[in-house]
């Protein structure tokens, strides 16, 4: 009886018990029931040690076990020395003091921070202090997975864009293709949406891609579907059988902002493997050089407004622009008073040369900067533009090529990218048709005569097909009673003219409003169709930061649900008052 009591006291000061029921002690295991599985998983463990049930937790409950303040998943207060107890609660304690009071990473690497904490007598060898990296991989432990949504359509009538959240809800687990069509297919079902979504837009992640790949339905199944003959199956035996595709999701677009910006990582390959190397890294070092001194240092930072009464601008990792526009910052200032700075910052002065390959590279990158931003964009921006923007950011790009000297490949490197990466996309049919459909740019933006001739005729061809229905959408029906308008309504013929003549009167109308839509049905219906998709993602982003103004630190208690929540009342609450305005 006293060595049970004395298994069952140790297994109860150990720090995750509350995890576990307790049942039976047998020789020198006890035999314990999981509070976190499903139904009654047993395990075994030894009396005088833990690891076993830390494993399981480790393996099993990680999201669990992070979750425990001031906690490490490899740590067994129970089953270490006495010696290295005051070393281990010593590291605790020094993750918690800077999350808890809200302190950036650079305390950790802070000089008076590290001579406290060296004061601190510990038994045993000191642990080696951590540096910012160190104690970010111990906070990337703890973040938690979410899956955002938005919702984005045009109205058919006053073609005014609409956007809302759907969704920003918690993916437990590992983010495989299946869970997340799964997570996106139930989202589609709980507002209705599986047959009215023209297409979704995600990054370019394998996750996300495979998942579209695997579970998207194509056209080939749906006239299959009307061509097949009745067949008859088992009930129990369809029901009782599992498997994979029982959902369907619908067309896919990668983001056009994301492969876009890879084009960065291209060309910084480039620049890195050609005889531009020395001076690309010795000049952007010095440039680093100066963020951070500016950055860090009070002193210097007052040197700088005071000095060019304007502050530098610090990259982002996020936003690639923010490189772009941080040089730029740097090359609008004249040479010689950048280099009486790097004087008294103690910085190597930039040469001659360093100033003006930084000069090229902010002018041939600038189309680039300029295309992403367009693409960004969420209130007026359509999937129609992605085409004319690529077909202009390239010829802008090479226009450049003449009046350059270091970085004269320079153009000629991101064009071959802008190709290889949206090679999919140059002649894709949705991308075409959105793009001729929209006034602004009709057939404008395509230089070849041959590539007109053959859009106008793929313009055409989607006309013919569509049927009277297409041709009207669907809207709200009014009581006759309360409208004297819709009493006296009669019907009239909509097509008053062929496809052909109406595509031809099209791209012969003048205007570049979206209202010019409205004389020609046929064109209208087509346009709504592909051009309700955004190019990008980036709105998701924007809903991301969001949630970070929603999940402050104070705030971090919040379940995953109730976060969701709050963010989507924030988001779509914005949404509705900046409508009313």
């Amino acid at each position: 009886m006293s060595d049970s009591a004395e298994a069952s006291g140790c297994f109860m000061k150990w720090k995750y018990s509350r995890h576990f029921t307790f049942l039976k002690q047998a020789d020198k295991n006890i035999t314990v029931i999981c509070k976190l599985c499903p139904g009654e998983k047993k395990l075994s463990a030894a009396v005088n040690s833990t690891s076993n049930l830390l494993k399981h937790l480790t393996r099993q409950h990680r999201q669990t076990l992070l979750s425990d303040p001031c906690s490490s998943s490899t740590d067994n207060t129970a089953a270490t020395p006495a010696k290295q107890q005051n070393l281990i609660l010593l590291q605790q304690h020094r993750k918690c003091y800077v999350v808890e009071e809200m302190l950036p990473l650079r305390t950790v690497e802070s000089p008076s921070f590290r001579c406290i904490l060296n004061k601190i007598p510990v038994c045993g060898k000191k642990a080696a202090l951590p540096d910012r990296k160190m104690f970010s991989t111990y906070l990337d432990n703890h973040n938690k997975s979410f899956l955002g949504m938005t919702a984005h359509w045009i109205d058919p009538s006053t073609f005014v864009r609409g956007h809302a959240a759907l969704a920003c809800k918690r993916v437990r687990g590992r983010r495989t293709y299946d869970v997340i069509g799964n997570e996106i297919e139930q989202v589609h079902s709980a507002y209705g949406l599986n047959s009215k979504v023209t297409a979704t837009v995600t990054d370019n992640g394998s996750n996300f891609i495979k998942a579209f790949r695997m579970f998207q339905k194509s056209d080939s199944d749906e006239e299959s579907e009307e061509d097949e003959e009745v067949t008859f199956t088992d009930v129990d035996q369809t029901l009782s059988t599992e498997s994979e595709g029982q959902f369907s999701l619908p067309p896919h677009l990668r983001c056009a902002s994301h492969t876009l910006n890879l084009i960065f990582h291209d060309v910084e390959k480039w620049l890195q493997a050609n005889e531009a190397k020395f001076i690309y890294r010795s000049a952007t070092s010095k440039c680093s050089a100066m963020w951070t001194k500016a950055n860090c240092s009070s002193v210097a930072s007052e040197l700088v407004d005071n000095f060019f009464k304007k502050k530098l601008i610090v990259p982002v990792s996020t936003r690639w622009n923010s490189f772009h526009d941080a040089l730029s910052r740097i090359t609008d200032i004249p040479l010689a008073e950048l280099n009486t700075v790097c004087t008294q910052f103690g910085i190597k002065c930039f040469t001659d040369r360093e100033y003006l390959f930084l000069k090229e590279y902010c002018i041939v990158l600038k189309p680039l900067t300029v295309a992403l931003d367009i693409l960004q964009g969420e209130e007026n921006c359509y999937f129609g533009i992605l085409l004319p923007t690529l077909e202009i950011l390239m010829s802008r790009t090479l226009a450049l090529q003449d009046e350059l000297k270091l970085t004269a490949s320079l153009p000629d490197i991101i064009v071959k990218a802008i190709k290889v990466r949206f090679s999919s996309m140059m002649d894709n049919k949705e991308a075409l048709l959105a793009a001729v459909t929209l006034p602004k740019f009709k057939l404008r933006w395509i230089r070849e005569e041959e590539k007109k001739d053959m859009v106008r005729a793929m313009l055409t061809t989607e006309c013919r097909g569509l049927s009277l229905e297409d041709q009207q959408p669907a809207q709200d029906h009014k009581n006759p009673a309360n409208s004297t308008d819709d009493f006296f309504s009669f019907e009239e013929d909509d097509c008053t003219y062929s496809a052909e003549t109406e595509v031809m009167e099209y791209l012969k109308s003048a205007g570049s409003e979206l209202g010019v839509l409205s004389q020609f049905p046929r064109i209208k219906a087509i346009s709504l169709r592909y051009n309700t998709a955004t190019p990008s993602s980036a709105p998701v982003e924007r809903l991301f930061s969001l949630g970070n103004l929603v999940l402050t630190p104070r705030r971090n208690r919040l379940s995953s649900e109730r976060f969701e929540r709050l963010t989507l009342m924030r988001y779509n609450n914005f949404f509705k008052n900046k409508t009313a305005k």
